[in-house]
């Protein structure tokens, strides 16, 4: 899949390039003949590292005559040193720990008493503990595979339209890959040289409004239908009391990670590697700690982290070779050339991410199309920290579209008994339009979310 992205983004490049008659070293009908012999590469089954190695070898060896080649340890080696890369295989150990530790059952259960009253109460609580699991995971699938498991089995004995108990877990699961702390956007602040801290703060802001959105929908649905969970028990005053003991150790986890971050008392890396003391802390406290749970957490970080430290080793490679050969800068110089306003080419890039996010993983994505497209949003004028959350939605709009939203074949294997893949399908429609609904707000109106940096900086 990285192939059919390099493909793309090098004929787009000669077709720049061909229109704009820029005059470079570097052919237009060579690059498009080396993106196709590209692809054997990737056809053949060649793991993500590996092909993108290839290719920054390949592209070294044949386009220029220096020995870029003789760069690709330093390269490496500056990439996987970065203090900030710390944070990534924390916040998936933090997560592994929390996945195991019953959190979930115990967010669901106490969420539902605070929300289950209103009209589409159970599906109110599918979106709210999606987005306050979220900022304690960091993962989209993770967070869709654990509160499906946990919320299904509520709507066996209630009325609810089974579509839009499936949309509503797949709009709000899709959340983990936006509210902090999320991985992708720590690779996107290392990937561009942004600040994590920003990119969180904004990131905060737009989760918020993409969960206010998917309520709203939910409330003004349930009214027309009056859906209404008939099988609900009376809450009280005292219930709901009781219930602050369930969410008590979420809360206390989301002050300790994302409050020591923003308030500029821990680094993205220290902030996680406290994350996963409180998660530690969590599991004992309920009795869940034990030497196989904190095994098979860590087997799993491993395995995650090593798998994604060997893909942003080999993109960082990749991202130098373009870098030296100048094609980023080019295809920036030439678009921001094309006499159609910067929203128009903002406009054709969301659709090619989405076009892409279809069939590809969301880290791949990213790691292969921002060496070139982030230099084109800086040249046509974008704040980069916009750019990567802008990107983050669109990631996540992939992830919940049909057909081939990962998210949806997670909720339809978790379905039980199962039933046609159509209807998951079916009830997410609502939700992907609230997140393209969101995104379009977010380029018109850039200060929908970034509003925070300048009351920040104020402070």
């Amino acid at each position: 899949m990285i192939a059919v992205v390099f493909l793309l983004v090098v004929l787009i490049i000669a077709l720049v390039l061909t229109l704009s008659g820029s005059q470079i070293d570097l052919p237009a009908g060579q690059l498009a003949i080396l993106a196709v012999l590209f692809m054997v590469f990737f056809l053949a089954g060649i793991y993500v590292a590996a092909a993108m190695g290839l290719l920054s070898l390949v592209a070294s060896l044949t386009l220029t005559d220096r020995p870029l080649y003789n760069f690709f340890g330093e390269v490496g080696w500056e990439s996987s040193a970065n203090y900030v890369f710390l944070a990534v295989p924390l916040f998936i150990l933090m997560g592994e720990i929390l996945l195991r530790s019953g959190l979930s059952h115990r967010l669901y259960k106490a969420l539902n008493v605070w929300v289950g009253g209103l009209p589409g109460g159970l599906l109110h609580t599918n979106i709210g503990t999606c987005a306050i699991f979220a900022t304690v995971c960091g993962s989209s699938a993770a967070t869709a595979a654990m509160i499906g498991s946990v919320a299904l089995p509520y709507f066996k004995k209630t009325n609810y339209n089974e579509r839009m108990v499936l949309g509503s877990l797949a709009g709000g699961g899709a959340l983990g890959q936006l509210i902090p702390p999320s991985i992708s956007l720590i690779v996107y602040g290392l990937f561009t040289g942004t600040s994590i801290g920003q990119l969180y703060s904004v990131a905060f802001v737009a989760g918020i409004l993409v969960t206010f959105f998917m309520m709203a929908y939910i409330f003004f649905y349930s009214l027309v239908t009056r859906t209404k969970d008939v099988s609900a028990a009376p809450v009280n005053a005292s219930d709901r009391l009781s219930s602050l003991r369930d969410l008590l150790p979420t809360a206390v986890l989301i002050l300790i990670v994302l409050g020591s971050l923003y308030l500029g008392l821990a680094t993205a890396s220290e902030a996680a590697a406290l994350g996963v003391l409180g998660a530690l802390l969590i599991a004992w406290i309920d009795g869940q700690l034990s030497l196989s749970m904190v095994n098979t957490a860590l087997r799993n970080t491993v395995r995650t982290s090593s798998m994604l430290g060997l893909i942003l080793v080999a993109a960082f490679i990749l991202n130098y070779i373009l870098g030296a050969l100048g094609l980023p800068k080019v295809l920036a110089a030439a678009v921001t050339t094309l006499p159609v306003p910067p929203v128009v080419i903002t406009l054709c890039i969301f659709v090619f991410y989405i076009a892409l996010g279809a069939f590809m993983e969301g880290f791949s994505l990213i790691l292969t199309t921002v060496p070139v497209i982030f230099p084109v949003i800086v040249a046509l004028g974008y704040n980069p920290v916009w750019y990567g959350v802008a990107m983050t939605m669109l990631i996540e709009v992939a992830l919940i579209s049909p057909p081939d939203g990962v998210i949806l074949y997670i909720l339809q294997g978790l379905r039980r008994p199962r039933g046609s893949i159509g209807d998951v399908f079916v009830g997410v429609l609502p939700f992907t339009a609230i997140y393209l609904g969101a995104t379009l707000l977010m380029l018109f109106e850039p200060n929908s979310i970034l509003w925070i940096l300048n009351f920040t900086a104020a402070k």
